[in-house]
């Protein structure tokens, strides 16, 4: 929770513990007067908060809400509230329908154009990054396996936009066993972009079927 008056911060509250009995149910004290109070909600690892440029941006962005709450507060001000916070990321997930191969030994994504932090005044997308690799090391229980998938969130406006994806998979020495690029892949928040098909025995394009709620999803082949 970040407290605004007159455009100026003037308190915060992190709870990072969740085991704590008052995770989740912050307390803050707030002086007479228009409050802009700013939520974020996130599993992200490795945050960094910077005030000065209001932005929070995560070394690995993991599922994120957020919300902005106006409080005006008074001498007969309720003191509790609820807010109900939004979620401010989209998904990318990746179903392999080949085996793995014992030679696998990891499986780097990299989207062209891709969000890893959140300016918490607007709830918009920030600090993007161009063809930053995320490199997912596959367990040796997945070796043999079909149907393995991998997942990358990222911050997204309500309105779609598109990104290229290069997907490939390498072995313990670098030497890429399989890849697969997608074109123009459309994200928005609140919803995961579905993708499936090959890649650890050739190269190719992949084919996308989008998730209308973040729950559910429609999957394709190519």
């Amino acid at each position: 929770m970040l407290d605004y008056v007159d455009g100026a911060l003037v308190q915060q509250l992190h709870q990072d513990d969740n085991t704590a009995e008052d995770f989740g149910k912050p307390v803050m004290n707030l002086a007479y007067g228009l409050h802009q109070v700013y939520f974020i909600a996130s599993r992200g690892v490795d945050p960094v908060l910077d005030t000065d440029a209001h932005t929070l941006t995560f070394g690995s962005v993991r599922d994120t809400f957020w919300k902005r709450y106006d409080v005006s507060v008074v001498a007969t001000s309720n003191g509790n509230r609820a807010v109900t916070l939004d979620r401010v990321v989209t998904k990318l997930r990746l179903t392999f329908t080949d085996e793995v191969p014992a030679a696998a030994n990891s499986i780097s994504i990299i989207p062209h154009t891709w969000y890893y932090g959140l300016d918490y005044m607007t709830g918009q997308p920030a600090s993007a990054q161009t063809d930053a690799a995320t490199v997912i090391t596959i367990p040796d229980a997945s070796k043999g396996q079909t149907g393995i998938q991998a997942s990358l969130f990222g911050f997204s406006t309500a309105a779609e936009w598109n990104t290229d994806v290069v997907i490939s998979s390498r072995t313990t020495t670098d030497a890429v066993l399989g890849s697969a690029t997608i074109t123009a892949a459309p994200f928005k928040a609140n919803r995961v972009s579905d993708y499936s098909g090959p890649l650890f025995s050739a190269g190719g394009s992949l084919s996308l079927s989008l998730n209308g709620t973040w729950e559910t999803s429609e999957t394709g082949t190519w």
